[in-house]
């Protein structure tokens, strides 16, 4: 029965995100979430206390893949430059294979507003953030990355352009390759600050 119950709330979560993907955040409602599933509204708040909870465990749902990354990361025991690749590589791949969860990274800025989302926001950016300015000061004392290079503001742009090119990506209906693109972004990147 627990198990069952977990797996309800999980498809309770990815046809959340399914309909933020299809319909965008404005028009995601518990009763159309109850639809899908063919489940009551009751169903669902014995689920989650509210829409708002339903939000956080979304959130959560996004961002879980990248403390596996982190991990997976560490293990392999890479060089920082390359740390920095497979990192971005591996959340990429992640997307390309579940794309609908791109349209969690593009709701931040409204879901900002509700006090109850906030935290939850600024921890996953700042998480992010913070993962990859760690491996850019790794790759600058390496010799990788050119030391007088801002370690944040190069993770500021990293980050940035991976969700514009994610943005560019559903806006073109996904007509590219994603994993293509950004790889060549990264490249570039990485190639601008790299000691010369």
């Amino acid at each position: 029965m627990e198990n069952n119950m977990l797996h309800r709330k999980e498809r309770l979560i990815i046809t959340a995100i399914e309909i933020i993907d299809e319909l965008g955040i404005q028009r995601l409602s518990t009763r159309e979430i109850a639809r899908r599933q063919d489940v009551s509204e009751a169903t669902l708040f014995r689920h989650f206390k509210n829409k708002n909870d339903l939000l956080i465990a979304v959130l959560d749902h996004f961002s879980k893949f990248d403390d596996d990354i982190f991990q997976s990361t560490k293990f392999k025991k890479l060089d920082p430059k390359e740390a920095i690749i497979y990192f971005i590589n591996s959340n990429i791949e992640y997307y390309e294979n579940y794309p609908a969860v791109t349209s969690i990274m593009h709701i931040f800025d409204v879901l900002r507003y509700d006090p109850e989302l906030t935290d939850k926001i600024k921890s996953i950016l700042s998480n992010h953030a913070s993962y990859i300015k760690q491996l850019i000061e790794a790759a600058q004392t390496a010799g990788q990355i050119c030391p007088d290079v801002d370690s944040e503001n190069l993770s500021i742009i990293i980050s940035g352009f991976c969700r514009e090119l994610c943005l560019k990506w559903r806006l073109d209906n996904r007509r590219f390759s994603l994993r293509e693109r950004t790889q060549a972004t990264l490249e570039m990147t990485l190639t601008a600050f790299s000691r010369v």
